[in-house]
């Protein structure tokens, strides 16, 4: 992978990262960014700066398709700069980070845009070999799936993990993990309505004003009222998606919440005992414009973990058409005594799996634990 860097303070350079997996190409600036691109047909990404001379970010991305049609591109902005970022994302940006940079965000955005790419060239070359909508239903499948978390680092205090089993179509689930300042992690956890290829990609619309809006807004129930009116704004096709956000301030152990119309997540005890987070007043999102959103906050003691999940996990079928339902998800843990995030999301698949039986599965199947530790630093 190759990958040319703008930024006005970079002096003209190539080199390899620490791993050997890249090599960056750097320019001074926007037009020399273009003239490197011009020169360089194996450059798969832009990472640039929105302030530079001669040619800003925003102009320069503006400029990309001509010279660089397939490639993507990362833009690093001050936090908080919600009007450049809003026009980098229109202008095809793929994604940003904010400064100061977080060197570990950074990575994961990179592996992510470049994870998306190869996802979106494989289904262009194969787009005239396709035979049948099932292959190409499978190559957006595997886009929708490239843009989520795949890395939970071990952080101080908590662990946190997710996964996603798609149905046999593409559909809307989508969870994320969100790096704010302080040390604060944001937590998301949505479903878009109807499935297949229009659903996924206004599901990574979704994700995308997500993170945009949770960089620059404290509150939750701001953020999930902007996100609301931008997805309300562009939707022709009067689509919705329920969305839960939460964000954990590890300082204080406290969780601020608002539910957008979702799965109430549930907190599960180090006795094994389990409550239903109190709800929030707030219907999904992208529906009607102005909507208001509550929020709550809750303290996570010591060893509770909580369970954010989509609905193809209480309303999986068996044979008999029996639902999953919130009784057998609160069992899963009575047996299984949570020790770890990761072991924790694999026995609610687990049991899902084995309830379903062989019944197909219609919905996708979304989990993301969040686990504060027994011993809290």
């Amino acid at each position: 992978m190759s990958l040319t860097w703008s930024h006005w303070y970079c002096s003209g350079c190539d080199g390899r990262s620490a791993r050997g997996r890249y090599q960056f190409v750097f320019a001074q600036n926007g037009v020399e960014a273009l003239e490197t691109l011009n020169q360089d047909n194996e450059i798969d990404m832009v990472l640039s700066d929105i302030n530079m001379p001669q040619m800003d970010g925003l102009a320069l991305l503006s400029h990309i398709p001509e010279v660089a049609p397939d490639i993507h591109a990362v833009i690093i902005s001050a936090y908080g700069d919600m009007k450049n970022i809003r026009s980098a994302m229109n202008l095809g940006a793929f994604d940003f980070v904010t400064k100061p940079v977080d060197f570990e965000d950074l990575r994961i955005t990179i592996e992510r845009a470049l994870t998306n790419l190869e996802a979106w060239r494989a289904a262009t070359a194969s787009r005239e070999r396709l035979v049948a909508l099932e292959n190409e239903l499978d190559v957006a499948n595997k886009m929708q799936q490239s843009i989520l978390p795949t890395e939970f680092p071990r952080f101080p205090g908590f662990q946190i993990h997710g996964s996603m089993t798609p149905a046999r179509v593409v559909g809307g689930d989508f969870f994320d993990v969100i790096y704010l300042n302080n040390g604060r992690i944001g937590l998301a956890v949505a479903d878009v309505s109807d499935k297949g290829v229009p659903a996924a990609l206004f599901m990574m619309a979704s994700r995308t004003l997500l993170k945009s809006a949770a960089m620059g807004l404290k509150s939750p129930r701001e953020v999930l009222s902007e996100v609301n009116d931008l997805l309300y704004d562009d939707n022709d096709a009067m689509m919705f998606v329920t969305l839960f956000y939460a964000v954990y301030d590890p300082t204080t152990g406290e969780m601020n919440y608002a539910n957008g119309g979702h799965n109430a997540p549930l907190v599960v005890h180090v006795d094994g005992t389990s409550t239903v987070l109190p709800g929030t007043n707030g219907i999904a999102l992208g529906v009607m414009p102005g909507m208001n959103y509550d929020e709550t906050t809750i303290s996570i003691a010591a060893g509770d973990t909580v369970v954010f999940y989509t609905d193809g996990v209480t309303e999986a079928v068996n044979e008999g058409d029996e639902e999953f339902g919130m009784e057998r998800l609160k069992q899963v843990f009575t047996s299984h005594p949570v020790r770890e995030a990761d072991e924790a999301s694999q026995a609610v698949f687990d049991a899902v799996n084995q309830f379903a039986g062989n019944v197909a599965q219609f919905d996708d199947i979304t989990c993301l634990i969040f686990r504060r530790n027994e011993t809290v630093p």
